[in-house]
Parts: structure tokens; C-alpha cells; sequence
């Protein structure tokens, strides 16, 4: 049985496959969670403090969950990232006197819903400490709660994902989130560049140019819609070459819309030339990661990858939210 002072929960990051960006415009999309998952550990301390760890990050402090503070041990690093611990601690009624550790295969601020797993883990953690049994919709639902109280605005995709794992489509203007049933395996590598894209500009950017020319935005969204359905298709058919094609059709309407980098460029066309059937930047662009659709290619193309930049392979993740 397991022991309700010492619990860990685990949650997958995730990866957008088709229609970022078009996505804020109604347009459908499709995402995965990936095999890269967070962990998060919480157990009695003897005090009333309640102290949070993020090793990878090197980031830790002390959280006050009755007064909502955050105080770091190192002033020089972002809190940012504990405030989603914090909230989380908050709404799942968490009392104070509690040792959390956080560790993490999923490279932060690179466009893999670091943030999500972060929080999905914890309210799973938090809430299985207080031998509360959530079910996957309430954990999915306050997750979304949590990220929209820290970043303002927030897609339920990357909580969702984190909560459920596999594969989901995105219906047009939001109105459901299909869980789609893919045979095949979809072998994929991911780079990353060691700048990142900031979100808020970035859509900033495309909603200024969809202000100024709707003209010319419009019919670009309407051709992400259309990939995005027909890339729908071929996942579920297996249809490697078609996916591979509307994943390089998907990356130069990213292109034309302005949230392309070089850095993104030279690792899309490493990727193509080291034999992926396709590859676009994935998320926000503007730095950040890169996703390549590599099947029998996986390791050439990450070796090629990581001659440039850093680049590491992933599954799709048919499990979400785990008690470990």
C-alpha cells in the first residue's frame, strides 16, 4: 500500500505536431505528449516550513502556502516556475510543513509544456499526500485553473496532454478535444536552440500583422486548417510520407507568418537532409525547439542535430499523469 507521507507523481511534457499560432484563430490543431516527464516528490518535513527543490534548474526556496509567499534561497534566480507549485499546493488545500523535490527530463522554456507537467504533477502529488483521489477530468480541469492564475492566458492543450498523454486533435474554435486513436509509431527528434522564444510577443507579432493585412493572414490560417485535418488523416492511416509532407508545409506557413529564426532553419533542413520526412519548428517559435519526423533515421538525424545544437529523441507518451 502506498505510504500517503511519501508520494510521487509523474507527468509527460508534450509537443505540438500541426497548427500552432493558427490555433488562436479558431483553426484546429494536433498535439502529443512525449516520454520526457516531470517527477514530482512530496514528503512530511518535521518543521511547518514547506521548502520546494527544482534540481535540474537550481532553483529552490521556501513557499508559505497559508500566506501565498515564495521566498528563494538564491535572490539572482525567477521564481516564476514555483509559482505554479504554490498555486497548486493552494487549490488542492495543501497545509504547510512539506518537503517537495522536483526533477526533470524536459528542457525548460523550449516549447515542451514544462510548466503544465510541473503543475499536473503536483496537484496528482499533492492530492494523493491528502489520500484525495481526483479523477483525470478534475486534475486536467484545475491544472488549466492554475496555469490561466500564473501566465494570464493559457491553452488547455499542454494540460490536458500532461494529463491524459497520447494524441489529441483540437476541434475548430476550441469546442472539443478529440483523443485519436494512432496505431504507428511516430518516432520523432527534437532540437532546441539555447534562445527562447517569448509567447506573449510572438503571438503579439501575428496579431498585429492579422490587423494590418487580414488579406494575406487569412488565407494562410485557412491553409494551416486544411494541413492540419489532412495531417489528422494521415496519422491515423499511417501515411508517413504525407505526414512528413504536411509537417514541411506546416513549417513555411510558420515561416510566412514571421516566427521562424535562422537557428530553427538550420536544424529543420539538418533534419531533412539527414533523411526526416518532415520537420517544422514547434510552439511559439522565435527560438525554442524544432520537431523532425525521422522513421529509421532517428539517430543520424540526432547526431546531425546535436553537431549545431542540443537535440535528443522522443516517443509519443501514451501515459499521463502516473503515481510512481
Amino acid at each position: 500500500m502506498l505510504n500517503p507521507r511519501n508520494v510521487t507523481a509523474s507527468a509527460p511534457g508534450k509537443t505540438i505536431l500541426f497548427g500552432e499560432h493558427a490555433v488562436v484563430y479558431g483553426k484546429p490543431a494536433i498535439a502529443a505528449a512525449v516520454d520526457k516527464r516531470v517527477y514530482v516528490s512530496i514528503e512530511e518535513r518535521e518543521d511547518n516550513r514547506t521548502h520546494v527543490k527544482i534540481n535540474e534548474l537550481g532553483i529552490s526556496g521556501y513557499l508559505n502556502i497559508e500566506k501565498g509567499t515564495i521566498e528563494l534561497d538564491n535572490s539572482k534566480k525567477n521564481e516564476g516556475i514555483l509559482k505554479y507549485v504554490l498555486i497548486a499546493l493552494i487549490k488542492t488545500g495543501s497545509k504547510d510543513g512539506l518537503e517537495i523535490t522536483i526533477n526533470m527530463d524536459i528542457p525548460v522554456g523550449a516549447g515542451l509544456g514544462s510548466s503544465a507537467a510541473i503543475t499536473v504533477a503536483t496537484v496528482k502529488a499533492a492530492s494523493s499526500f491528502k489520500n484525495i483521489e481526483l479523477t483525470s477530468d478534475e486534475i486536467a480541469k484545475l491544472a488549466h485553473q492554475i496555469e490561466l492564475m500564473v501566465q494570464g492566458s493559457a491553452s488547455p492543450i499542454d494540460t490536458i496532454l500532461s494529463t491524459y498523454g497520447g494524441i489529441v486533435y483540437l476541434s475548430r474554435d476550441a469546442e472539443e478535444i478529440i483523443k485519436l486513436d494512432i496505431d504507428s509509431e511516430i518516432p520523432l527528434v527534437i532540437g532546441y536552440t539555447s534562445e527562447r522564444g517569448n509567447t506573449g510577443k510572438l503571438v503579439e507579432s501575428v496579431r498585429l500583422k492579422m490587423e494590418t493585412s487580414p488579406q494575406v493572414m487569412i488565407p494562410l490560417f485557412n491553409s494551416m486548417e486544411a494541413l492540419t485535418n489532412g495531417a489528422r488523416e494521415a496519422l491515423i492511416s499511417g501515411d508517413h510520407k504525407m505526414i512528413g509532407e504536411f509537417m514541411n508545409i506546416n513549417h513555411g506557413l510558420l515561416d510566412a507568418i514571421g516566427v521562424n529564426t535562422d537557428e530553427l532553419s538550420k536544424m529543420v533542413y539538418i533534419a531533412r537532409k539527414s533523411g526526416a520526412l518532415g520537420s517544422k519548428l514547434t510552439g511559439a517559435g522565435g527560438g525554442g525547439s524544432m520537431i523532425a519526423y525521422c522513421p529509421g533515421k532517428v539517430d543520424i538525424v540526432m547526431e546531425n542535430i546535436n553537431k549545431i545544437e542540443k537535440a535528443f529523441k522522443v516517443k509519443i507518451s501514451a501515459d499521463g499523469v502516473r503515481l510512481e
